[in-house]
């Protein structure tokens, strides 16, 4: 694949939600900041504790977040589509890297190093604020997977995953959603903090019941109620 233009890099960024405010003439500046990254299926993107600093937003591919316990225990935070930008909190304060990430497919990134963006970040104040408000998300969402993680029983860990990944990636069909990420039982398992066969006897539960159904190799939930009822 031939490195992307300019013109391509800008509008890549403008599609972003954290950059798509910017004007013509500062997505085509900070495009001349960026440079390219491209990893392949399981590679490592960036690694817990790495000094590396830089900004990253996801131009195709897929990633995945999380963090791995002493006793090798792996644990998903956040899956992450093209658009999306990783490395802000290293950004910021300049100290090493919070996560694991992972490539699941092969991807491109941009890349802005810290000492090239911070000049450009503090010359746009209401940037500034849309970088805040992205912080604050990110660290809601950490808040709600941890009181999963400590307090939620499996089912209501499980059932919010699939919800959430309705709502992100779902399409409506005759019999209810379909989730049209594929997403193996081994990466949900990742993200609720449980073994792969505790995931597979309750979807399996689920089938049964009729609660999710199956096409084209695809989850459909069928009865979000009743997933959304483990959540109340």
């Amino acid at each position: 694949m031939p490195a992307l233009s300019r013109t391509t890099k800008r509008d890549v960024l403008a599609a972003t939600p954290l950059f798509g405010m910017l004007g013509r003439e500062e997505l085509l500046a900070l495009a001349d900041l960026a440079g390219e990254r491209r990893v392949t299926r399981d590679t490592v993107v960036m690694h817990r504790g790495d000094p590396d600093c830089s900004l990253l937003v996801l131009v195709l591919g897929r990633l995945r977040a999380g963090a791995v316990s002493i006793e090798g225990r792996e644990v998903t935070l956040d899956l992450m589509e093209p658009g999306e930008v990783l490395g802000e909190i290293a950004l910021l304060d300049g100290r090493p890297r919070s996560l694991d990430v992972v490539a699941m497919a092969d991807s491109l990134l941009l890349s802005v190093e810290r000492r090239d963006f911070l000049p450009f970040l503090r010359a746009r104040p209401e940037l500034m604020l849309r970088f805040m408000e992205l912080l604050c998300d990110r660290l809601r969402q950490s808040s709600t997977a941890y009181e999963d993680l400590a307090l939620a029983p499996l089912a209501a860990r499980l059932a919010r995953l699939l919800l959430t990944l309705a709502e992100a990636h779902g399409a409506p069909t005759p019999d209810g959603v379909q989730i049209r990420l594929a997403l193996s039982q081994r990466d949900m398992a990742a993200q609720v903090a449980a073994t792969r066969e505790r995931v597979n006897k309750q979807l399996r539960q689920w089938h049964e019941a009729g609660v999710l159904g199956d096409q084209d190799g695809r989850l459909v939930l069928r009865q979000p109620a009743a997933l959304r009822a483990l959540l109340a």
